[in-house]
């Protein structure tokens, strides 16, 4: 295989990309600003720190929903610009190899395929591989063992969580929200307990600074919203345990998702799962004391991925460089 090897993760808060060439991996925000309704004002990083804050006349959209391509054109336009401006790529006759998640319908897969083949980059071949597994093996688990491996992928939008062995998915659940939903709760129930209205930036900003997965956590953070009875903005600071109550039912969620699995995965697997652990991975997984609710939800050690937004990537370069895992990879015809 040439060193022209681009492995692209497509997430839904950034896109991931690494080159084989270079052995660098890039990380952007998955982030559009709009103007005209089709022309690309800036993207990325920079078209973020214009998202809650742009006039009218500029739209800042985020082109992957749910872990499933909603905007294709601009979508295209962005990774291809970002791959021959941002990092200098070759990208004629270049090889693309792609996570892309498991239970989505076939015309979803398809789309990510075509993005990169019905491309001006002509590429010579278009590999997808499921993101799973392009995780497990980011995280170092030999997935061509017979060896039960569970893991919980936490992205932005998606909770996946799936069994995996010899290569391939034994069982998988595919949650319809992620970190952005746990943002969401905290501006619903800052809005209702304390009549303060604040963006999803600051929301994501108070989880991640002062967030917990378990109660007794005793940080506090100020933050600046807007009065609902004056309308004028205001300071407030808000505990440790507000977030915590406001993120509560949505963990409950995915802790019942991972015990469904559980209870689906057969006993030789549950075996392997008990004693090799649960990995965790994605960018929601930072999430303080996430680990310790699903040990205490399972009795399952959990194991917390070093590199959490870039495991899958890092997988998929492991998987076009090493022979043993060429088998993992499809094409569609």
């Amino acid at each position: 295989m040439s060193n022209n090897v681009y492995g692209i993760d497509l997430g839904t808060n950034n896109f991931k990309v690494y080159s084989k060439a270079t052995g660098k991996t890039m990380l952007e925000k998955n982030t559009i600003a709009v103007v005209n309704k089709n022309q690309i004002y800036s993207y990325g990083n920079s078209a973020y720190a214009m998202y809650e804050k742009a006039p009218e006349n500029i739209l800042v959209k985020f082109p992957v929903v749910e872990g499933v391509i909603a905007d294709y054109n601009l979508l295209q336009k962005m990774i291809f610009d970002f791959l021959e401006h941002r990092i200098k790529a070759r990208i004629k006759n270049a090889e693309f190899i792609i996570a892309v998640p498991t239970d989505i319908t076939p015309v979803e897969k398809r789309a990510f395929y075509e993005i990169f083949y019905k491309s001006k980059a002509k590429p010579k071949k278009v590999l997808l591989c499921e993101k799973p597994i392009a995780d497990a093996v980011g995280l170092d688990i030999d997935v061509n063992e017979p060896t039960g491996v569970m893991i919980v992928d936490m992205g932005a939008d998606t909770t996946e969580t799936s069994v995996i062995s010899l290569g391939g998915l034994v069982l998988s659940d595919l949650l319809h929200f992620g970190g952005n939903r746990l943002d969401e709760s905290i501006i619903s129930y800052i809005r209702k307990e304390y009549n303060l209205v604040i963006g999803q930036k600051t929301a994501k900003s108070l989880k991640e600074t002062i967030g917990s997965a378990l109660p007794g956590r005793e940080d506090r953070m100020v933050v600046v919203g807007r009065d609902v009875l004056s309308g004028l903005p205001i300071e407030m600071e808000i505990s440790s345990e507000a977030i915590y109550e406001a993120m509560k039912s949505n963990l409950e969620s995915i802790c019942t998702s991972i015990k469904m699995i559980l209870e689906k995965t057969p006993p030789e697997l549950a075996k392997d799962i008990i004693h090799s652990g649960i990995y965790i991975t994605g960018g929601g997984s930072k999430l303080q004391g996430l680990g310790q609710l699903f040990e205490q939800i399972t009795g399952i050690k959990v194991i917390p991925s070093e590199f959490p937004e870039e495991s899958a990537v890092r997988g998929l370069v492991k998987i076009v460089s090493e022979s043993k895992y060429k088998t993992l990879p499809f094409s569609i015809k």
